[in-house]
Parts: structure tokens; C-alpha cells; sequence
């Protein structure tokens, strides 16, 4: 079961689900700390932990129907009605939630991304975490200082050290699955069909070009009701680098 926090002590109804937040690539639950905790004034908020981050099991895969699997699981297990906000890689597994079991959820945020496979690789940053000498670590702004040294961004820098174990010495990351499985990551499952016809955010970044044009019929093929929207000034990491903006976006779109 993946770990996971609760926000908020809200009862989940019909009319106002529990909302789950669904980190991406490299993150956790905790890198939505804030904007859970400022949701949750009006219900209740779940941020999880996908396998491999945080503190959830170690697992050989990484694949986008176990992550759906892990997630239509929890669901299952909380027994309570669910909005589902996904970002990055936690929006592939929420997306692929949405189409193989779409009576688990209610509507469904999608954060800078699409279904589709992708060219690029994430595997400049394994190397980066690896190259971390975390043996001179004392507190997460050493391993930033390390991590800018390589060219990481600042605000990526906060955000991987937040999966960085101090006192142990360690990342919350298993980077060795990750790296086998990053082909899975980048990519789209072809198997999967299907359509999720409940109300569908998809809230990209405005200077990020993961959701482009030419994305969309297929988007719109296997969510009917997407509608579609952009943070201006944000990059992929938009949630960290607009927060107040990305809440004031969903919270409109989830109190609709």
C-alpha cells in the first residue's frame, strides 16, 4: 500500500470528494505540503507517495498500470468519493487510472502533461543525485550547493532535497529503478483504451511545451469533457514555481 498523508478533517461526500494529489518524477507527497494544506480549508486532501518515492515500498517496476494498480488500490482502501490531481509522472498514472477505472473518481486535474510517450530522458538529474556526495551532508542545503555545482536549476534543487534523508544519509529515491525503468516513464502504455468522460483539467505551464497543440484530439479522444488552461510565466514544475496561482486554478475547477 503507498504511503500516504492526510490533510483536513473534512468528511469526503459526493459533492465535495477527497482530493489526491499524485507527485511526479523525483518527488513526493511532501513536495505538496503547502497547497494541500491550503486546499484543505474546503475538503479533505490525500498526498501520496508513489512506489519508489518517499517512503512507499520499493518495487522491480515503474510502469504506468502498476502506478494506476497502486493508486485505484488506495482509493479502494480510503472507501470514500475522490478528485485526482496528477502531476508529471503522477498525471500519466492518474490518467491511466482515469480510463481503466473510471468509477473510482469524480473529475481529474492533469499538471503539464500529456498521453502520449516523450523524447526526452529525466536521467541527467539520476546522475546529479548520484554525484551527491551525501557523506558531507549535515542539512539539504549542502546537497544544494552540490546539486547547483552540476547546473541544477535553484528551484529544482529544493525540490529533490526534499526527498534527500538527512540523518540517513540517503535519497528517498530508488534511483536504480528508476534509471531501469525511466523507457516506461518517458513513455505512454499502448495498450491502454478506453475514455474517462468526467470533468478533466488539463493546467499546463505557460512557458513549458509538454502539452502542445497537436496533443490534443488525442487528448480530447480519451477525455471528452478536458478542458485546457495555462499558468502564465510556469515551467513543468508549475506547482512549485506558482503555487498560489496553480491552487487558485484548481480550486475553481474542482469547486465547479
Amino acid at each position: 500500500m503507498l504511503s500516504y498523508s492526510e490533510f483536513g478533517d473534512i468528511p469526503a461526500t459526493a459533492d465535495t470528494p477527497a482530493l489526491i494529489i499524485v507527485h511526479g518524477l523525483y518527488g513526493s507527497g511532501r513536495n505538496w505540503g503547502v497547497i494541500a494544506k491550503r486546499l484543505s480549508d474546503s475538503r479533505r486532501v490525500i498526498t501520496v507517495d508513489m512506489r519508489n518515492h518517499g517512503t512507499s515500498p520499493r518495487i522491480p517496476s515503474q510502469s504506468y498500470p502498476d502506478m494506476a494498480q497502486d493508486l485505484a488500490d488506495l482509493i479502494t482502501n480510503l472507501n470514500m468519493p475522490v478528485d485526482v490531481c496528477g502531476h508529471s509522472m503522477g498525471g500519466k498514472a492518474a490518467m491511466v487510472l482515469a480510463l481503466t477505472n473510471p468509477q473510482l473518481l469524480r473529475r481529474l486535474i492533469i499538471a503539464d502533461i500529456a498521453p502520449t510517450a516523450y523524447g526526452h530522458t529525466q536521467q541527467m538529474y539520476i546522475d546529479a543525485m548520484r554525484k551527491v556526495d551525501l557523506s558531507a551532508i549535515t542539512r539539504r542545503s549542502d546537497a544544494e550547493v552540490q546539486l547547483a555545482a552540476q547546473g541544477v536549476d535553484r528551484a529544482l534543487q529544493s525540490f529533490f532535497t526534499q526527498s534527500l534523508d538527512v540523518p540517513g544519509k540517503a535519497w528517498r529515491l530508488n534511483l536504480d529503478v528508476l534509471e531501469a525503468e525511466m523507457p516506461k516513464i518517458i513513455g505512454w502504455p499502448v495498450d491502454i483504451s478506453g475514455s474517462f468522460d468526467g470533468p478533466t483539467l488539463f493546467l499546463s505551464g505557460g512557458a513549458s511545451d509538454y502539452v502542445r497543440p497537436e496533443h490534443r484530439p488525442t487528448i480530447k479522444a480519451l477525455f471528452p469533457a478536458a478542458r485546457f488552461a495555462k499558468l502564465p510565466g510556469a515551467g513543468h514544475w508549475l506547482h512549485a514555481e506558482k503555487p498560489r496561482e496553480f491552487e487558485a486554478a484548481a480550486r475553481i475547477f474542482l469547486d465547479a
